[in-house]
């Protein structure tokens, strides 16, 4: 792991008084790499430039926010998916304003996300989850083209994933299946997959659907040890709530 501040106070104690200086200058520049979290050179550069550093948290919806605007135009399906990646993380009030706030500052792709990733590599399970965020993002709006494939394979690089395992991970949210909405009978169906009527009040259908999501959210799945098939199996349920719920959801008017 490279400590850039580390190194400049041993480069700089040397030139100064030598070993006992570049002893000193080692030590000082570790306490300024520990206090604002400098890893690498680009880290460096950030806080140079007045940028703090990333939280897991906030890596996570700047990489989803880069994928939504990889197009070049963000989708209304790639708002509903930020918006349920927050649910799905339980975040606090201040929590969800970083996380607005990272999201649109990876709309800009200006961010160098390469170094936070590769720290992600001791956190196997972090790693996987933010990949399968990031899936979801590429698929909010019912396909995902080149830019953001790409985008995520690259990503998975950084994060140390072979190919064969991006491979595996992305065939977990390859959309199959035809969209609710052009199902025969799909509105009924919708209704019966939330548990709900046909008059059924808003909020009763909101809260319906995320109970349901989540209990059946993959991430969740993942986490109790489940097995490959499991977690596919949480992957189509989740997405078929979701075609649900926005098929209800525009059919009825609410937001």
């Amino acid at each position: 792991m490279l400590w850039p501040g580390t190194l400049i106070g041993a480069g700089a104690g040397f030139a100064i008084a030598s070993i006992p200086g570049a002893l000193l200058g080692a030590l000082l520049g570790q306490a300024l790499d520990r206090r604002l979290q400098l890893q690498s050179w680009a880290q460096l550069r950030e806080r140079l430039g007045g940028r703090l550093a990333l939280r897991n948290d906030e890596l996570l919806f700047v990489l989803l926010g880069r994928l939504a605007k990889s197009n070049g135009r963000v989708a209304d399906g790639h708002i509903r998916q930020a918006r349920q990646e927050m649910h799905s993380l339980d975040m606090s009030e201040p929590a969800r304003r970083r996380a607005i706030s990272a999201f649109n500052r990876g709309k800009s792709g200006s961010d160098r996300v390469r170094s936070y990733l590769r720290l992600l590599k001791a956190q196997p399970h972090a790693a996987e989850g933010m990949l399968r965020a990031c899936w979801r993002m590429a698929w909010a709006d019912g396909r995902a083209d080149d830019a953001e494939r790409e985008l995520i394979e690259l990503w998975g690089k950084w994060l140390g994933w072979t190919p064969q395992q991006l491979k595996a991970l992305a065939s977990d949210y390859v959309q199959e299946r035809k969209p609710l909405a052009n199902r025969a009978g799909a509105y009924q169906d919708a209704l019966r997959i939330l548990g709900v009527t046909s008059t059924s009040e808003p909020s009763v259908i909101k809260h319906a659907y995320r109970r349901l999501l989540s209990r059946h959210h993959p991430d969740k799945i993942a986490g109790s040890g489940a097995s490959p098939a499991q977690v596919r199996e949480a992957t189509e349920r989740t997405r078929e709530l979701h075609s649900a719920y926005t098929l209800i959801r525009e059919r009825r008017d609410f937001r």
